[in-house]
């Protein structure tokens, strides 16, 4: 009988094997890659494209090493590292025009809002005074050229869902002082999870398809289509950028002056967490570098200490400053190796593709002397819900040259916690059918709304409010009513208050 071989052998014989197996994939993508390549109209840039996403999904398949975190190597970041925006240096009122004319405004744009029941580009969904995300985005650059005689340009990054669309809403825009540029990030084959192989042969089919890969792929995108050379060859030196549903993210003065005199090549505004926040991703220090950790990177024995707030205090909102140098530097010099963000989702035909997508965020290690400054909660409210919105709408907030501000008359500065269930609040037309008026909530610390709730004009809510009409029943809340840490709930119909 033979002998059965040692276990190094089999590890090793193992090793082999799975490396076989991923060589002859990789292999097998690539020459799907390059015929899907030859099938579109621009056959040179669909290779680039084809090019850059075989580097990524080999990456993915051999597990690259140096997307590993290993946990016991995670240290908080050391003094210096993550700066409070209360010690930052106020800025001089004749300082700030020379400082406006060197920056750059950018905002990712390559979201729909089909989550919000909503069709075209989220950044088109009204958020209050019939104005949308896009309005008050102009309007706030708008606001800074004019008062200050410079020349902010407003930069939107699209995707091929939201290109088109986009590109006609902005010729609304034309008569404003404000010159709007976009690109689309790539557009990359979505991956049969059983195969490895595209799902389509055709590169200008159906967008079905296809995906884009998350912000990430600024870099790269922003370098090909020519809009970071054409900045810098006008002496732009700066670039904000964030999501453009967070309504928080405006141009700040105090951290433009800070970041534009210093020798950071990357700033990341972080805010303190809180229990609404644990998922999000937060700075570390990892061996001597500043980096951003994700949950996904969280190997599962450690996620729970991962979403802990006494660990792990802060978060990153995805409001980014970066030299635009540094970032040309970056893409030439080919030093970007962003960690791998692994999707699964499934097809209308029930198949299993694989997308692969990059934080932008995650480009903060490959960039000298990089930073996080801690800003206030202000700084961070984006609408990614009808909660959200119902908060945004609200007496809360007013409105100042595209800029949301909070009602003075609110005792405290936080925001309310507000969950409106999804089963009659989802959608946005749904949500505004159940509201006569949005509520007076200056008061209000947390409301939850469950079931078949309707609300009519000038109702007030304060402390905690909890609505729970149960399955079949309906609850209307009257014009006029006043609520203060109250429960409804049960079998009932509101009359009157």
């Amino acid at each position: 009988m033979a002998q059965r071989p040692p276990g190094p052998v089999r590890e090793n014989s193992l090793s082999s094997f799975k490396e076989l197996q991923m060589s002859t994939a990789k292999s097998a993508l690539d020459k799907s890659l390059k015929e899907l390549a030859l099938t579109a109209a621009d056959v040179p840039a669909a290779q680039q494209h084809m090019n850059r996403f075989s580097e990524l999904f080999g990456r993915y398949l051999g597990n690259a090493e140096q997307d590993r975190i290993h946990w016991d190597k995670i240290e908080p970041p050391p003094p210096g590292m993550v700066q409070l925006y209360e010690s930052l240096a106020s800025v001089p009122e004749d300082a700030i025009a020379d400082l406006l004319d060197k920056l750059v405004v950018v905002k990712l744009n390559g979201g729909l809002g089909t989550t919000m029941g909503c069709t075209g580009p989220k950044s088109v969904i009204e958020v209050r005074d019939d104005m949308t995300f896009l309005d008050l985005t102009v309007r706030q650059v708008e606001w800074l050229n004019e008062t200050y005689g410079c020349e902010v340009p407003l930069i939107l990054m699209n995707s091929f869902n939201t290109h088109d669309d986009t590109d006609k809403i902005i010729q609304k825009y034309s008569a404003s002082n404000v010159t709007i540029l976009t690109f689309n990030q790539s557009r990359f084959p979505r991956i049969n999870k059983e195969s490895l192989l595209p799902v389509t042969d055709q590169y200008d089919g159906g967008n079905s398809n296809w995906y884009p890969p998350g912000h990430g792929d600024v870099y790269d995108s922003m370098k090909e289509s020519g809009v970071l050379d054409g900045l810098l060859a006008k002496g732009k030196e700066v670039m904000f950028m964030s999501n453009i549903d967070n309504l928080g993210a405006t141009v700040d003065i105090t951290i433009l002056q800070h970041f534009s005199n210093s020798d950071a090549e990357f700033a990341m505004e972080v805010t303190p967490k809180t229990q609404a926040d644990v998922k999000g991703g937060t700075l570390i220090s990892y061996e001597g570098q500043c980096r951003l950790l994700e949950i996904a990177q969280v190997a599962k024995d450690h996620v729970e200490e991962f979403k802990s707030i006494k660990k792990f205090r802060i978060f990153n909102t995805n409001n980014l400053w970066m030299k635009l140098e540094a970032v040309d530097r970056v893409v030439v010099q080919k030093e970007l190796s962003m960690e791998i963000i692994e999707n699964i989702k499934s097809m209308s035909d029930g198949t299993k593709v694989i997308q692969l997508e990059q934080a932008v965020g995650a480009g903060i290690k490959h960039f000298k002397n990089a930073c996080g400054i801690t800003v206030p909660r202000s700084r961070f409210l984006p609408v990614k819900t009808c909660s959200d919105l119902f908060v945004v709408k609200s007496n809360l907030y007013t409105i100042q040259h595209g800029t949301l501000v909070m009602n003075p008359a609110r005792p405290f500065p936080t925001v309310p916690l507000v969950k409106l269930g999804d089963g009659h609040f989802k959608k946005v037309h749904e949500f505004l059918g159940r509201m006569s008026g949005i509520p007076d909530i200056v008061e209000l610390n947390h409301l939850t709304v469950t079931g078949d709730v309707t609300f009519g004009k000038k109702v007030v809510l304060r402390g905690t409010v909890i609505i729970v009409a149960n399955h079949g029943d309906r609850i209307d809340i009257p014009s006029g009513a006043v609520f203060e840490n109250k429960v409804v709930s049960g079998n009932m119909r509101i009359l009157d208050h």
